[in-house]
């Protein structure tokens, strides 16, 4: 470790020179070679042996957890910090490793936030895939800056067999899809300069596994090109290749060149993730990524560690951190104080005496924080917009302590968890000792089961993998009428479906209640919504809406909080078969209130506005919503057949097909609940010749003749009565 030793002792001093770092992500579909890559710029920064970077499977320095090393796959965000010197200066690269398996793409949401610039790495065999175009969309929409390397482009040469004439034009190719992409997220952007360019060096060619690379400026100084490229691949010589032309230098110089410094990024960056007053203290202290303004830190990542305990890791954009510093934790009245500051390097955190603004900080002490927190040396600072993940959680797995004693653990345990990982939803039910852990798909909740079991030391029974489903309505219903137990007050709440593009915009976090008024109007009118509805917002739960269309009745401003409360209780579980409810308009058209307040409490409001949304739900065409997977498979001409028929068989529909020489490339869809075993099954199918990937493709109406049958199940499954059921169930007065 005496390398890394000294890289540490020369990253101190960069540390405090925010124009010489580079806060960058390593993004890419699975196993298009990010850890390779990091592994290879690693060892060019002297921390490992450039011999073992990226090729024993066993000394991959970013896949440093022993489940990551037994599965060969990414699963967490690694963080390295390494010094690069370009043209006699030193930069200091903060570098995070992200996963590719869509399972785990929360951890690239998180990542992006704490990072300026990405380097997209895209497989020139496969080129962009779909986890490719999600990673991209991530970046952009967190104000991150990419730039490409095209990988495994030997793969072309030694096993394509590529023509020397096809091949800067198969390169080219790939290219101009990812501008295609970057131009389809964001035209601003992509005019402002963001897209990818040979000719101007945002674009870089090489093997991570051979450890050599090209771009344009690399080309000009050595005189290596497409064709030398090609000859010494052919000729078998990567080895010779790699010395003239290291992969890092080129890769890392590309970053230098072309990924902005946090001095530069924050000027627009923080726009995009804060919505604070920028004529503030913090607002220009973030804005100039001042050292000496107050701190402003956002929590990316918190993991616990046997010795120090909970590390939180986060991106700081203002201020000082050091020990013995009293932070502010949004949402949280008392101070956290710091116990230790430190840096990642893989495997290893480094303490060091202070962290200036512009770095990427790990932290011990502040044991309030959750992933997402903003940490503050100002009371109520405006926190940071909230991290958005692309998937919501479609599977569950039942969680119980095998022992008896160890169920205080267990509920300590998935507290923890549910702190660390925001993509998993914990529902902790103390009276049964029945704990429900919702995640991104079997292997996410698979891999969180078997940590937990190894490196919290408690021992879990879990039941097979449910799917999560969401309840909304078709029709419309109402004025129902909700009834408060003592009589005295009655909500009158019609309901009807909530404008996609609404339901759309609230998922995606465009609207909120903090934001002014006229914004918030117009986003709903541009989505769909009607000019009176749009300034009538009461409030909203995930993507459900109350509107208040009442006029002038009394006493209503200062029970509306109750009557919000009361609407969300009644989504949280949903009436069909208690799964959260989406996408409904509920519009508050009338209300009787008791003129004295001891008479409208909690205790009366709550229960009835909870009646009344439940049973409206019955009464406007009520529908069950299941998750659904985009599914790509590449699969040779004469195994397409066995694909087909694993698909339709699932109830999936084939929504594109495609060839690539004797590739076809099929794009489907497919309801989660059919997704079990699909792997073997794939593999089986296929002679197991099939390469496949999955995104999350949202919710659709379960078909009508499985609705019933469904319902009962899950009824069944938690104790409920097995029949669907009525309005009056729900209407009765408690």
């Amino acid at each position: 470790m005496a390398r890394a030793d000294k890289i540490v002792e020369r990253g101190k001093d960069l540390m405090n020179k925010p124009e010489m770092i580079r806060n960058i992500g390593i993004v890419a579909h699975i196993d298009h070679g990010k850890t390779t890559l990091s592994d290879n710029m690693v060892a060019g920064a002297g921390m490992i042996s450039m011999d073992l970077a990226g090729h024993d499977d066993h000394n991959l320095f970013m896949d440093f957890d022993p489940l990551e090393q037994a599965r060969g796959i990414t699963i967490d965000a690694a963080n390295v910090s390494m010094v690069h010197e370009v043209d006699g200066k030193e930069y200091l690269i903060n570098m995070i490793d992200t996963p590719g398996h869509v399972d785990f793409g929360g951890d690239v949401t998180r990542a992006m936030r704490a990072v300026d610039g990405a380097v997209v790495v895209v497989d020139a065999v496969e080129g962009a895939m779909p986890q490719t175009e999600t990673v991209l969309r991530q970046a952009i929409r967190e104000g991150v800056r990419p730039v490409l390397f095209i990988n495994k482009t030997d793969r072309l040469i030694n096993e394509l067999k590529v023509e020397k004439k096809d091949f800067a034009m198969r390169l080219g190719k790939i290219i101009d899809n990812v501008n295609k992409l970057i131009r389809g997220m964001d035209e601003e952007k992509f005019k402002a300069g963001w897209r990818v360019d040979a000719a101007n060096g945002t674009v870089a060619i090489g093997s991570a596994r051979y450890n050599w690379a090209i771009s344009m400026p690399v080309m000009k100084k050595t005189g290596i090109g497409f064709d030398q490229v090609y000859d010494y691949c052919r000729a078998g010589k990567a080895e010779e290749l790699a010395e003239k032309v290291p992969l890092f230098r080129t890769v890392n110089d590309m970053v230098v060149h072309f990924l902005p410094s946090p001095i530069e990024a924050q000027k627009d960056r923080v726009k995009t993730i804060w919505h604070g007053d920028w004529n503030s203290e913090v607002g220009k202290a973030m804005a100039t990524c001042d050292p000496n303004g107050p701190v402003a830190l956002m929590i990316t990542r918190i993991k616990v560690d046997p010795h120090a305990g909970e590390i939180a890791t986060g991106r700081l954009f203002s201020g000082t951190l050091r020990r013995g510093l009293e932070l502010y934790v949004s949402g949280v009245a008392a101070t956290n104080r710091i116990m230790q500051t430190g840096i990642f390097m893989g495997p290893r955190r480094v303490e060091v005496d202070e962290i200036p603004a512009g770095n990427i900080a790990a932290v011990t002490g502040l044991h309030d924080a959750i992933v997402g927190s903003t940490v503050s040396s100002v009371d109520n600072m405006t926190p940071f917009e909230l991290i958005k993940h692309v998937s919501e959680p479609v599977m569950t797995v039942a969680v119980e302590a095998k022992n008896m004693r160890d169920l205080p653990k267990v509920v300590e345990v998935l507290r923890q968890v549910a702190k660390e990982d925001p993509t998993l939803q914990v529902t902790i039910n103390e009276e049964t000792g029945e704990h429900l852990l919702a995640g991104m798909g079997e292997l996410h909740l698979d891999v969180t089961v078997t940590r937990l079991q190894r490196d919290r030391g408690v021992e879990l029974k879990t039941s097979p993998p449910i799917v999560v489903y969401r309840e909304s309505i078709a029709g419309r219903a109402g004025p129902v009428e909700g009834k408060s137990p003592n009589h005295h007050n009655r909500f009158y709440i019609e309901f009807e479906p909530l404008e996609p593009g609404v339901a759309d915009a609230l998922r995606d976090g465009k609207i909120n209640m903090k934001m002014e008024e006229i914004e918030r109007r117009k986003i709903l009118m541009d989505n769909g919504m009607g000019k009176e509805e749009a300034r009538s917002i009461a409030g909203f739960y995930r993507t459900n809406i109350l509107l208040n269309m009442t006029k002038g009745i009394q006493y209503l401003r200062e029970t509306m909080e109750l009557i919000l409360e009361g609407f969300e209780e009644a989504l949280k579980n949903g009436p069909i078969s208690r799964e959260p409810a989406q996408g409904i308009k509920a519009k508050l058209v009338d209300v009787k209130l008791h003129e004295d307040a001891v008479h409208r409490g909690p205790a009366q409001v709550i229960p009835a506005v909870r009646q009344a949304v439940q049973a409206g739900i019955l009464m406007a065409d009520p529908v069950l919503l299941e998750p659904f997977q985009n599914v790509f498979i590449q699969v040779p001409q004469d195994q397409m057949g066995g694909a087909m028929a694993e698909i339709q068989g699932r109830r999936g529909v084939i929504l594109s097909m495609d060839s690539q020489g004797d590739m076809i490339i099929l794009k489907s869809k497919m309801p989660v609940a059919q997704m079990f075993g699909f792997a073997g099954a794939i593999r089986s199918a296929t002679e197991g010749r099939a390469l496949w990937s999955t995104e999350f493709a949202g919710f659709q109406p379960l078909p009508a003749n499985l609705l019933l049958e469904t319902v009962k199940q899950i009824r069944t499954r938690k104790g409920l009565k097995p029949e669907m059921p009525k309005p009056s169930d729900y209407l009765k007065v408690v």
